[in-house]
């Protein structure tokens, strides 16, 4: 599959931990094979497979096992060599900290690029949700972010970049 680099991308943003990419992956492609005769007359076939991705995602994290089982152990893996390793790794532990649907709705407004609507679309969520989850994600990340005993500055624009001047495109893996 020409998309896979793409999808594994967007899975690491949602879940930070490349084995469960794979499977992440792993199941979207599988459920894609299963309703292909739906899928082949998609107008646009990304979009459904990242759809099914994020899905698979929420699924998982609603489940009993992903709450009983937690690998923080383990030391995040990190592919090349980042310019600012320290500005990226604080990056990606500020955006694994946040709840499960809020990630998954920066990852899909600011890495996918897709506006409210289709974001709402995609979770199955009405837009009002998809603003305030958005909100609610960036204050979470800029809190995160913030250095130890600074004062609070005003909040950015949306899709400007972070404290840390990180984008959440910049996390490649």
């Amino acid at each position: 599959m020409a998309r896979l680099r793409s999808l594994r991308r967007t899975a690491y943003l949602l879940c930070a931990d490349w084995q469960q990419v794979d499977d992440l992956v792993q199941t979207a492609i599988a459920r894609l094979y299963v309703h292909w005769g739906r899928a082949r007359h998609v107008e646009h076939r990304d979009a459904y497979t990242r759809t099914i991705l994020v899905r698979a995602y929420l699924s998982e994290r609603r489940s009993g096992w992903s709450r009983r089982v937690v690998l923080s152990a383990q030391p995040r893996e990190v592919v090349g060599v980042p310019e600012d390793t320290e500005g990226r790794l604080d990056m990606q532990a500020a955006l694994a900290g946040l709840a499960p649907r809020q990630r998954a709705t920066l990852v899909l407004r600011f890495y996918c690029d897709l506006n409210v609507d289709q974001t709402a679309d995609l979770l199955g969520c009405s837009p009002g949700t998809v603003k305030s989850q958005t909100a609610k994600g960036l204050d979470s990340l800029r809190r995160a972010l913030e250095p130890a005993g600074a004062v609070p500055s005003p909040a950015p624009r949306p899709g400007a970049p972070g404290r840390a001047g990180y984008r959440l495109e910049q996390i490649d893996g």
